[in-house]
Parts: structure tokens; C-alpha cells; sequence
């Protein structure tokens, strides 16, 4: 099994903040997943929704903190984060996040 991934050229990217972009790469109402691209420093700011989510960290190492706690993941590592519970994330270097939502996030659409 490769670590590696390959999002497709045309993918329809939406900056989110400095540094940070998002790509919705499917969803049906109860499922969602969604590229997110970070430069190195950039950040996920703390927030908080009602959707369960499940993160890959695809490339990169990223501070990720939920509820206070804040741990080091690198590419290969995954975190879930249950619904209303504050969480973010910093990129300490050129990031790719693949998460998915439960149910799907309508305002990314």
C-alpha cells in the first residue's frame, strides 16, 4: 500500500483563509469528504460543528488540537473529532488533510 496520493488536476479549489484551500471530492446527505490544502504556518482556527469528523493527514505534519488538547501528527496519522467539540489545526509545514463529515457539510456546497 503506497502513503501516497494524487488529487486530480481539475479539482475545484476554495480558499478558506491565507494559506488554506478546500476541495469537496464527493458527498452524498450522510457523507462528505473533502480535500484540505495548507501552506507551511498556516491554520485550521479553532471551531466547532455539529458533524462527526474524521481526518487523514495525507502529507505534512500538523499541530492538531481538540477540546484543549494538543497533539503532532504526521502523514499517515488520522484523528476524529465528535460533533460540537472545538478543534484546529496548524500546519508546521505544506499540509494535505483528507477529512470526512458525517453528515455532509452544506455550506460547502
Amino acid at each position: 500500500m503506497s502513503d501516497c496520493y494524487t488529487l486530480p488536476d481539475d479539482l475545484s479549489w476554495t480558499v478558506t483563509a491565507p494559506g488554506n484551500r478546500r476541495a469537496v471530492l464527493s458527498h452524498r446527505p450522510e457523507l462528505m469528504l473533502v480535500a484540505f490544502s495548507f501552506d507551511k504556518g498556516a491554520t485550521g482556527a479553532l471551531h466547532s460543528h455539529p458533524h462527526t469528523q474524521v481526518s487523514y493527514v495525507a502529507k505534512g505534519v500538523f499541530e492538531v488540537t481538540i477540546e484543549g488538547v494538543t497533539t503532532r501528527l504526521t502523514s499517515g496519522s488520522s484523528f476524529i473529532v465528535a460533533p460540537n467539540l472545538i478543534h484546529g489545526v496548524v500546519a508546521l509545514q505544506e499540509g494535505l488533510l483528507i477529512d470526512t463529515f458525517t453528515p455532509r457539510r452544506d455550506e460547502f456546497l
